[in-house]
C-alpha cells in the first residue's frame, strides 16, 4: 500500500508527523485531497480542518489550522500553519468567546486595519468552531 509522509507544524511545535493514506485540507481555492504520488504543489491554506487518514491504523487524525502554507511533493506533505491545534485539544467555549470578541472589535474598529484584523480573527474562530463541531460528531 502506498503512503505519503505528512508533517503538520506550527511556530510553536510539531503537531503531527507520520505516514498517511490520504490528506484533506482547505486550500486557498477550495478543499484539497492529497494521495501518495500527488503532483508537486505549493499553495496557501485557509482556516479549517486538516484530516489525515493514518497508514498505521486507518484512523483519522484531525488538526485545526488557522491558515498557512502547504507544500506537496510526491512522497511528502508539509503543512506550515500559522496556528495549529489538535482536534482533541480544541475548546469550543474559548473559541466562541474569541469569536464574540472579534465581532465586538469589528463593530468598534477605528480604522481599516483594525477592521481587517478583527475580520481575520472572526473568520478563524468561525472556522475553528465549525471544524470542532464536525470533529465532535465523529
Amino acid at each position: 500500500m502506498a503512503t505519503i509522509h505528512v508533517d503538520v507544524v506550527s511556530a510553536e511545535e510539531s503537531i503531527f508527523s507520520g505516514e498517511a493514506k490520504f490528506v484533506a485540507l482547505p486550500g486557498e481555492g477550495g478543499e484539497l485531497g492529497i494521495l501518495p504520488k500527488h503532483t508537486p504543489l505549493i499553495t496557501r491554506i485557509r482556516p479549517g480542518a486538516v484530516r489525515i487518514e493514518r497508514a498505521d491504523n486507518g484512523e483519522e487524525e484531525f488538526v485545526f489550522v488557522a491558515g498557512g502554507i502547504l507544500e506537496v511533493q510526491p512522497n511528502s506533505v508539509t503543512v506550515l500553519a500559522d496556528t495549529a491545534i489538535r482536534g482533541k485539544d480544541l475548546d469550543e467555549a474559548k473559541a466562541t468567546e474569541a469569536k464574540r470578541l472579534a465581532e465586538e472589535a469589528m463593530r468598534n474598529a477605528k480604522s481599516d486595519i483594525d477592521l481587517a484584523k478583527a475580520q481575520s480573527e472572526f473568520a478563524a474562530m468561525a472556522a475553528q468552531i465549525a471544524a470542532l463541531r464536525r470533529f465532535r460528531k465523529k
